[in-house]
């Protein structure tokens, strides 16, 4: 069974930088997809980016587009979230995910979360 693992988050000031790492346990990660969401406070949980794990393809939701960027590294399998020009609104709980279907499905795997705090 694969387990993910978050690690990065933290307290960081208002167009500053954290990088997110999401390690997989538990056996090589074969699936689909890779991808990151978040949940804010009183908010539910949203899609923040995807990494295609086999064709390195990536997709983001629009809010983060230009800012963030997605990526992996299937030797290690490993994949990460770089955060450059931070924003309060950018504060969450950031979750790792898998997907083993390319088309269609849920997610399968998940994260615990690891909280990013930006202040202004």
């Amino acid at each position: 069974q694969v387990q993910l693992i978050e690690s990065g988050g933290g307290l960081a000031q208002a167009g500053a930088s954290l990088r997110l790492s999401c390690a997989a346990s538990g056996g090589a990660f074969s699936g689909a997809w890779m991808g990151w969401f978040r949940q804010a406070s009183g908010k539910e949980r949203g899609f923040v980016a995807k990494i295609g794990w086999r064709s390195g393809s990536t997709q983001y939701t629009d809010s983060v587009k230009g800012r963030f960027a997605i990526s992996r590294d299937n030797a290690n399998n490993a994949m990460y979230l770089q955060m450059n020009s931070l924003k309060p609104e950018d504060t969450a709980v950031y979750y790792c995910a898998g997907k083993k279907q390319l088309l269609g499905g849920t997610w399968d795997y998940w994260g615990q979360g690891t909280q990013v705090t930006v202040s202004s």
